[in-house]
């Protein structure tokens, strides 16, 4: 697995057991309804992952936009896929969205790498 797609998984797995642990009643409720959101239901998970990643990316959430890059890749969103969510990410939300869209590209780019 490349580096870097390692230290983000790590990180966000220690973290989230920290949050977790301090058991906190409505932080654990927003990450039960964030899971529950991505789940299989009328849209399949592949395009809930697709559209959380438009938004993250219009949001400006490199965490995020890390994060939804990995489910669509893990829920088999081809290349070709992938840059027609930037391009939608980048017309709704203007070009100051360029420089995610260029940590996402590189992000993608180290998931195909670990393949």
């Amino acid at each position: 697995m490349d580096k870097a797609v390692k230290e983000f998984n790590d990180y966000r797995s220690r973290m989230n057991e920290r949050i977790m642990d301090a058991d906190n009643l409505v932080l654990k409720r927003l990450f039960n309804l964030d899971t529950n959101t991505y789940q299989e239901g009328a849209l399949n998970v592949k395009t809930k992952e697709m559209l959380g990643l438009v938004a993250s990316m219009v949001l400006r959430c490199d965490d995020c936009v890390k994060y939804h890059v990995q489910k669509c890749y893990e829920n088999g969103v081809s290349k070709e896929e992938i840059f027609e969510v930037f391009a939608i990410a980048n017309i709704v939300g203007g070009t100051i969205v360029i420089p995610h869209l260029r940590r996402a590209v590189e992000f993608w780019e180290q998931l195909e790498t670990k393949s």
